[in-house]
């Protein structure tokens, strides 16, 4: 008898920080430390130990993109500057999601879908600039990532009030018939956006946090802040060091055991985001749905459990991170050319491959038999 079927939900790495313990722990996730403009790879290391430099942080967090965002700042400066500088991070948060959500019918995404095969449209800076960055990723990870997925929306549902089903083969092919980062068709001299067939549907969901947490960053640095995190429902930007000679620490969690760390690494500055498919799922006579489709063949992706990837930009390492995932190892090839990224995939057969400047970083196995204490 085929085993009842299970299902889970909940937010992209949910992000827990323990200031006691000088810890941030990702699901899984990894650090880096580079500036963000400086040259070179990212380099990565273990913690030289804990600390007793007593460190005061300030959190705030408001809901958005169907998600919490997080602020934490270690800037010594007057809570009033606190105050400002994140109130209008999350305002501007706010402001990009307007601009580029799925779900609200005023939105300039709502306008491009509804115009698709009909006629171009013209959008915002930051709308043109987001959909023009998931196009180039796209084009870099040769369709891993692909903003046309929006296609298969509704198809395969997820969540505690659906249904765990498979869809049907041929709902699969007509979806399929509508993606493909290629027909997607940008002017930047009119800054207009066109979807070349109708049906074609631009999702955001792969980018716009990444994009958002960038925006964020920018407003905090605009007011002077050094050292903090912007945390978007898992998609991570770490600044500066939690005290001065005390960095931020990360911890890589086991993709199937939520209470085992299989490495810590020290971050100081750059972006870091993870997809994983114990995110949303169902599972169905022993197998395991997920959320992240493979727009190759229409069905879940095969080539990890979980991909992390690491980068001086939110907005790149959120649309890396579905293309490692969805190509698996093949991608690291893929990601090794691009200058100032890395990346870390869990197999599942076990293994855990990385870009060479992680590799010193990360255990051969995510599946090896936990230490003994």
């Amino acid at each position: 008898m085929p085993s009842a079927p299970r299902w889970s939900f909940c937010s992209r790495a949910v992000l827990a920080a323990h200031v006691a313990a000088a810890l941030v722990v990702l699901r899984p996730a990894v650090a880096l430390a580079a500036a963000p403009d400086a040259p070179g790879p990212i380099v990565v290391a273990p913690p030289t130990g804990r600390t007793s430099t007593p460190v005061r942080l300030e959190h705030r967090e408001r809901p958005a993109m169907g998600t919490t965002f997080v602020i934490t700042i270690a800037d010594d400066v007057p809570a009033t500057v606190i105050e400002r500088a994140t109130t209008d991070a999350f305002d501007e948060v706010d402001r990009i999601e307007a601009l580029i959500s799925e779900w609200r019918p005023t939105s300039e995404v709502t306008l491009i879908n509804a115009q698709a095969g009909l006629a171009p449209v013209a959008v915002s800076k930051d709308t043109y600039e987001c959909t023009r960055r998931a196009l180039e990723i796209s084009e870099q990870t040769q369709g891993g990532f692909d903003l046309t997925w929006a296609a298969f929306r509704g198809l395969w549902k997820f969540g505690p009030d659906k249904a765990p089903a498979i869809p049907a083969p041929e709902r699969i092919a007509e979806a399929l018939k509508h993606v493909g980062w290629r027909k997607v068709k940008l002017d930047p001299a009119a800054r207009t956006v066109f979807l070349t067939e109708r049906g074609m549907l631009l999702g955001f969901g792969g980018i716009g946090q990444g994009y958002a947490v960038d925006r964020a960053v920018a407003v905090l640095r605009s007011y002077g802040l050094s050292r903090f995190i912007v945390d978007g429902g898992g998609d991570l930007y770490v600044a500066g060091q939690k005290a001065p000679g005390v960095p931020w620490t990360v911890g890589v969690q086991h993709p199937r055991d939520p209470g085992r760390l299989v490495a810590e690494l020290t971050v100081s500055e750059g972006a870091i985001v993870t997809s994983g498919d114990y995110e949303r799922f169902f599972e169905l006579g022993g197998v395991r749905y997920h959320h992240i489709i493979d727009l190759r063949t229409g069905q879940p992706a095969r080539g990890a459990v979980s991909a992390t990837i690491f980068s001086r930009e939110a907005t790149v390492a959120d649309a890396w991170t579905k293309g490692l995932f969805v190509l698996g190892p093949d991608a690291l090839p893929l990601l090794e050319a691009q200058p100032g990224l890395e990346g870390a995939v869990f197999t599942p057969d076990g293994r855990v491959q990385t870009t060479k400047a992680l590799r010193a970083a990360f255990p051969k196995r995510w599946d090896a038999p936990a230490p003994k204490r």
